[in-house]
């Protein structure tokens, strides 16, 4: 399904398409386009606006009797041409109505100088009129069109002028701001301006992001996440972090952090609570990339659509915008063997969609999945050339343990020197970096109700009260470390790549 936009539509139509179905949760946009592209048509005319409570209107002229959809078509039909319409809400009638698709498939074989463009929420067209409609998606604008229309309203907006005029280069960069920002969303993002009376360039960035973070979270799909976590904020994992310093090395961060040579992605296998989420949180910032998690299980509860159009609806907001980290957490809870075997068709256009946008994205998308389960991936995700490469991170060793305590408790603002570092360390063996941070917790708490500083006592106390997962899932840790020995990286130890 080609992406709408309007050279696209005008070309559809100027070689003969004359029934069009767009696919568009974005009306006013499609209205928008379909008004410029009849311009680009010689003797076209303004066109027709069809919906369903006031019928056709045309130059704020109503057209009496047209509400009723049969009698809309049957207008349209009469009418001498070359004329264009768009029916907003047609597609709400076209269901088990043979009478609506019968008069669309007589529209599509007499009408050679009239145009019917339809919009509609479904992706889904009836099986009568896939032969007659040309389908197009309503995707998110590109950063030429963005531009286009910051231009536009800086002609409307004097505080937008005004900053523009103080920093040339300034449209550009709200232009990379706004990307997978509607054309609405823009405008109201950059409207707001005017409750603060004065704007600079970096304000109006930040508004526009803010914009964007709020756009995403309401989709229920995506969460824009918010992150500034640095490498020396994450304890252990040399291996990923040489991985992730060798790229930047040999392409340069600045090319990295503006889609230039930016790597395909990594695939983060492990013990849950090892580290896994805070080395994708960490590549984002390290990289300068705004950070996007799926949640595969809003793709699979239906409350937005099929699992394969919520998925491809996730897909397009990343590929809007790009660059970015695209952060699929728990990737086998979505994508599994096993799913794959139970839910039959929906499960295996999932895995379809994944593998081959994963193949052919062109966008600057870096995909961080982790899971904690990789048996049960399908062996078609796990194949080279879908991840750059496949990392296991597994419980911290000694010296990672005393890292992960020194940043902890700095974090915490702690005096180090009141506690025994490597005596924690050493009483934490089998311990996560999850577990580690929640008896430091629980030390503090104790500390807290007392009203004195933490000791090392308090330490010991909660290390005595805590089983850790290596104890009460043992024969599963296990079963995971011998599955990713020799198939996987590891994120500590000797390099072996």
């Amino acid at each position: 399904m080609e992406d709408l936009d309007v050279q696209g539509l005008a070309r559809a139509i100027s070689i003969g398409a004359n029934l069009i179905y767009v696919q568009t949760d974005k009306e006013r946009r499609t209205e928008w386009i379909v008004l410029q592209a009849a311009q680009l048509l010689k003797g076209m005319g303004v066109p027709y606006m069809w919906n369903c409570t006031s019928g056709f209107s045309r130059n704020g002229n109503a057209v009496p009797d047209t509400a009723d959809p049969l009698r809309a078509l049957d207008f349209a039909l009469a009418d001498a041409g070359p004329a264009l319409f768009l029916f907003k809400d047609l597609a709400c009638f076209w269901k088990d109505n043979p009478f609506v698709i019968r008069k669309l498939k007589d529209f599509a074989v007499r009408s050679r100088q009239k145009v019917a463009v339809l919009t509609g929420l479904d992706e889904t067209v009836p099986q009568g009129l896939r032969e007659d409609l040309t389908l197009f998606h309503q995707g998110l604008p590109l950063v030429g069109e963005i531009t286009a229309y910051l231009d536009l309203m800086r002609k409307k907006e004097p505080l937008l002028a005004a900053a523009c005029d103080a920093e040339p280069g300034l449209l550009a960069r709200l232009a990379v701001a706004a990307r997978g920002l509607d054309l609405a969303d823009i405008d109201r993002g950059v409207r707001t301006l005017r409750l603060a009376g004065a704007a600079k360039g970096d304000a109006i960035v930040q508004t526009l992001l803010r914009t964007k973070q709020m756009v995403i979270r309401e989709s229920g799909i995506m969460e824009f996440v918010d992150n500034d976590l640095m490498p020396d904020q994450l304890g252990g994992m040399e291996n990923l972090k040489h991985w992730m310093q060798r790229r930047e090395s040999a392409f340069g961060l600045e090319n990295i952090s503006s889609g230039v040579n930016l790597p395909k992605g990594i695939l983060i296998m492990g013990i849950s609570g090892c580290g896994k989420s805070l080395f994708v949180k960490v590549i984002a910032a390290r990289w300068r990339l705004p950070l996007i998690r799926l949640d595969m299980a809003a793709v699979y509860g239906g409350s937005y659509g099929s699992p394969e159009s919520s998925l491809r609806k996730a897909f397009r907001t990343a590929e809007a915008v790009a660059p970015c980290v695209l952060w699929i957490d728990e990737i086998e809870a979505g994508i599994s063997s096993q799913g794959f075997k139970e839910e039959g068709g929906a499960a295996s256009r999932v895995l379809g969609s994944f593998l081959t946008w994963m193949q052919e994205k062109r966008e600057p998308i870096f995909v961080a999945a982790t899971a904690n389960a990789i048996e049960m991936l399908p062996a078609e995700v796990l194949r080279k050339g879908r991840f750059d490469e496949i990392f296991f991170v597994g419980l911290p060793d000694i010296k990672e343990r005393e890292e992960i305590f020194r940043i902890h408790l700095s974090r915490q603002k702690i005096n180090l020197k009141a506690i025994d570092v490597p005596l924690s360390a050493e009483a934490t063996d089998g311990y996560s970096g999850a577990e580690i941070e929640q008896a430091i917790q629980t030390a503090i708490f104790e500390a807290l109700a007392e009203r004195r500083p933490v000791v090392q006592q308090d330490l010991m106390i909660a290390f005595s009260r805590t089983v850790p997962l290596s104890k009460t899932m043992a024969e599963q840790i296990k079963k995971i470390e011998a599955w990713a020995y020799k198939r996987a990286v590891p994120a500590s130890g000797k390099y072996k790549r």
